[in-house]
């Protein structure tokens, strides 16, 4: 103690609180023999009921100058930890925390870890509940602990050997690059560095600027008067003396003059740290509150602040009555809109404003790099005494789409608003109905209507190269609604039974279908002897911006399309406008001949079918396809994967004959084998020359599946990210939303989360990584303040749901597994030799399926 008062009196230690472990601290020590001056002090000692008599004991200072509200809220000491909670409300806060708390802890070298933690994550997760905005500190000597085995979402602030080589000593916060560590020397006798920790967090207000937006202000007023003028508007006018392009021009311009001019737009401001329910009354009472202040009368003073607190109490009411209302009207946009506000949530990564005002031009020419590399001249197809007439569009399939249309999606490059569409619909339906026939009749479409504005999206939080942005389209709604009807034809033409390892873009398919098939197909391989299975994960780069017009075209022609309707999808594919916007700065604008658009609703139905002839050439191998992320599964028997290499480089072929790019840098090899005598090592796999990685762990559409096919990862990913989720939660309660409806974002963010393809790895899954996901369930529960479905339940319900659909689905890979018995009332069971293969998915979606009718 008199070492640490001389490096306090010599302002070598000017913190705002210290905490201190192993104290050795009893009852016979008292407070005036270890108290600080100008520091309010906290102990926890050990106690008799703990049956300690070595170690142990904690100890926190709080510096007076920084805070006086200080309480204790919580006090443990067992054999296997020691914990003190201090929660502090300092002078100054960022408007963004409510509190601090501090935890200090101390995990004898000989404790129980995963004890020590479960003992300590209630504690927290009642202090979170109660405080979802508290800045949580947890402390302390861990030694061999560790607190994200309970709470994934906590941080590490220590990066360095605390004790000879090892960490022993850690900080974890619930706010990411909290604080930065250095170590200081050791303090007295102890044989631990002690740790300094600065704060490193920038305040909400300063991390992001104060941005204003321009509105559009809609009025009932407005809409009757844009309905009247395009009821009076002669349409043919545009028509006469202009070609199609010409045409499309007019009718798209005529109409956003005539938006303007029934409307106004103003410029808000929107400030990053404002709280959802201050409003202009708010802001009238703090100004109130302020003016008397400064007039120093104390009277006056005293009547405006209970005013404001009155005035403050009044808007949350109102906020929160509004959020009841949308979710009483079933209005689900409005009420999640209104909970995002509540909880401050923001979709990540979609910050697109750069200082450099030359990365959008840099990106438009990155992101139109493949059409340099374009050769190709293109031809249309030559009509043919078969083809049938284009195709005619009607007025009421028209009027429906449009009135279909979402009004919150953005205007493209037109600047035709959804809203206009959609509340003009019977006036408009007309016009469009002219122009899309006239664009089959001549399988010629308009510039004007494939012109796209690319939003770069970043991919990641950290943007480090050019291709960290994902070039999203911002098409024309008018067009998106084209495509809508073009799509219907499209598949009515196309066999229903085309690729049925193509999961994307398909009824009754799903990423879970895709992995289930994936998994079974391996497992009953590995329930044969002397077999083992070669999973590669295929990463093809920029895989849409790639495709050829014309080869697309070709196979097109090939399934069975008209040669008119060809002509119109290779002419809306070829000679495309496009620029790049960021923020305020947009760049010239190129023609594109090469890539389907992201962002077009045609898109992926284009490239499913570009992909269709991408299949095995041995029975032995299966291609597994998901949008643009291929699997190749190697069924290996008797050590003999010469099958498997050659389907390799017959798909490296494949990809260079239709002009897709097989990145082999990010191409991953996963190698299942449980045999327990192996003849030699697996052979790396090299493609072109390049070694292709081998991995343990791959994130497969969302799930991660490791080689030994355990779940821990998977889950510890999925138990991580609800955790961070229960924080939204615990905001919603502290606001006092009604029951229902904290049960309804419960189940649509977490249990989604915690649930996701569940009949996949549920029933395979350890009882200690059951236990963990019940943890996050329990917490929700007292966060609530209700029971929630068990996940055994879920799992049940949905695997029952699965084999319902696979059964009434012919079409479906599964389709085959479930096979009536002679007596019809049940389906025969699939044989497996090996508990791994019964206990996966098919065999209890067998298992459980409700009888046949």
């Amino acid at each position: 103690m008199d070492e640490l008062r001389l490096r306090i009196t010599s302002r070598c230690l000017d913190y705002c609180v210290m905490i201190i472990t192993e104290t050795w601290l009893d009852s016979f020590t008292p407070d005036t023999a270890i108290e600080l001056a100008g520091h309010a002090t906290f102990r926890a000692d050990r106690n008799k009921e703990s049956g300690k008599k070595r170690g142990g004991g904690l100890l926190v200072f709080v510096n007076n100058n920084w805070c006086t509200n200080n309480t204790v809220k919580v006090v443990h000491c067992c054999p296997d930890i020691e914990y003190m909670m201090v929660q502090c409300r300092p002078f100054y806060l960022p408007r963004e925390l409510t509190a601090i708390t501090i935890i200090a802890v101390y995990v004898p070298p000989q404790a129980n870890a995963k004890s020590a933690m479960k003992l300590l994550q209630p504690s927290i997760n009642k202090q979170l509940t109660t405080h979802p905005d508290c800045a949580m500190i947890v402390a302390g000597d861990f030694n061999h602990a560790n607190l994200k085995s309970v709470l994934p979402g906590f941080f590490k602030n220590v990066s360095f050997p605390t004790r000879e080589n090892n960490t022993l000593d850690q900080v974890y916060t619930n706010i990411p690059d909290a604080y930065k560590t250095t170590p200081l020397p050791h303090l007295g006798l102890s044989d631990h560095l002690s740790l300094s920790l600065i704060p490193a967090y920038k305040p909400l207000i300063q991390r992001q600027k104060t941005s204003e937006k321009s509105v559009r202000v809609w009025t009932a007023e407005a809409t009757t008067a844009l309905q009247d003028c395009f009821d009076n508007t002669n349409w043919s006018v545009f028509a006469k003396g202009s070609d199609l392009e010409g045409h499309t021009s007019a009718v798209l311009s005529y109409i956003s003059f005539c938006t303007e001019s029934v409307t106004t737009t103003k410029t808000v401001k929107v400030f990053p740290n404002q709280k959802p329910w201050l409003n202009s009354e708010v802001r009238a009472l703090l100004r109130a509150r302020d003016s008397a202040f400064k007039s120093g009368d104390q009277q006056v003073y005293k009547e405006a602040r209970q005013s404001l607190v009155k005035g403050i109490k009044e808007a949350k009411r109102k906020y929160k009555q509004r959020i009841e209302e949308h979710f009483n009207t079933k209005n689900s946009r409005n009420m999640w809109q209104g909970i995002k506000t509540l909880t401050g949530y923001k979709d990540s990564c979609t910050q697109t404003n750069s200082p450099d005002i030359t990365l959008p031009d840099t990106l438009n020419h990155f992101f139109a790099r493949f059409d340099q590399e374009n050769r190709d001249t293109i031809t249309h197809p030559a009509i043919t005494e078969r083809d049938d007439a284009p195709i005619q569009l009607e007025q009421h399939q028209v009027r429906a789409t449009l009135r279909r249309v979402n009004v919150r999606k953005a205007a493209g490059p037109d600047g035709v608003a959804g809203r206009v569409l959609k509340a003009c619909a019977d006036q408009l339906a007309e016009v469009f109905t002219t122009i899309f026939n006239l664009s089959l009749l001549q399988s010629v479409v308009p510039s004007c209507l494939k012109s796209a504005t690319i939003v770069p999206v970043p991919k990641k939080n950290t943007v480090s190269c050019l291709n960290d942005y994902r070039p999203v389209a911002l098409t024309p709604i008018i067009a998106k609604c084209f495509e809508q009807l073009i799509m219907s034809h499209i598949k009515a033409a196309i066999p229903a039974n085309l690729d049925p390892h193509q999961f994307a873009y398909r009824a009754n398919r799903s990423t879970e279908d895709t992995i289930i098939t994936a998994l079974h197909t391996a497992v009953t391989h590995l329930d044969c002897s002397n077999t083992y299975v070669r999973m590669l994960f295929v990463d093809l780069s920029s895989a849409f911006n790639t495709v050829h017009p014309h080869k697309l075209v070709n196979k097109l022609s090939n399934l069975g399309l008209s040669s008119s309707l060809c002509s119109w999808i290779l002419d809306f594919l070829s000679n495309r406008p496009q620029n790049v916007r960021m923020g305020e700065h947009t760049t010239s604008t190129l023609i594109l001949n090469v890539g389907v658009p992201q962002g077009c609703v045609l898109s992926p139905l284009l490239y499913s079918l570009f992909t269709h002839d991408c299949s095995p050439i041995h029975t032995s191998n299966t291609i597994m396809k998901f949008a643009d992320d291929t699997t190749v599964i190697g069924l290996i028997d008797n050590n003999d994967d010469s099958a498997y290499r050659e389907e390799v480089q017959h798909l490296k072929q494949w990809c260079d004959d239709n002009n897709l790019h097989l990145n082999t840098a990010k191409t991953k090899e996963m190698v299942i084998d449980f045999r327990r005598t192996k003849q030699s090592e697996h052979s790396t796999l090299y493609i072109d020359g390049e070694e292709v990685e081998r991995v343990e762990s791959f994130k497969f559409l969302g799930v991660h599946i490791s080689a030994d096919l355990t779940w821990s990862t998977n889950i510890s990913h999925q138990v991580g990210k609800a955790q961070q989720r229960l924080y939204f939660l615990r905001k919603l309660r502290q606001v006092q939303l009604p029951q229902r409806l904290l049960v309804n974002f419960y189940r649509s963010t977490i249990e989604s989360l915690l649930t996701y393809c569940c009949t996949l790895w549920f029933n395979c899954c350890t009882a200690e990584d059951k236990r963990k996901l019940q943890r996050v369930v329990r917490a929700a529960e007292r966060a609530i303040g209700t029971s929630l479905t068990p996940l055994r339940d879920i799992y049940t319900g949905r695997l029952q749901q699965k084999a319902s659909i696979t059964i009434k689905d012919p079409s479906h890979p599964g389709h085959s597994l479930f096979s009536r018995l002679p007596s019809g009332k049940h389906y025969r069971s699939i044989r497996s030799k090996t508990n791994r293969l019964n206990r996966s998915f098919y065999p209890q979606a067998v298992k459980h399926a409700l009888p046949p009718p």
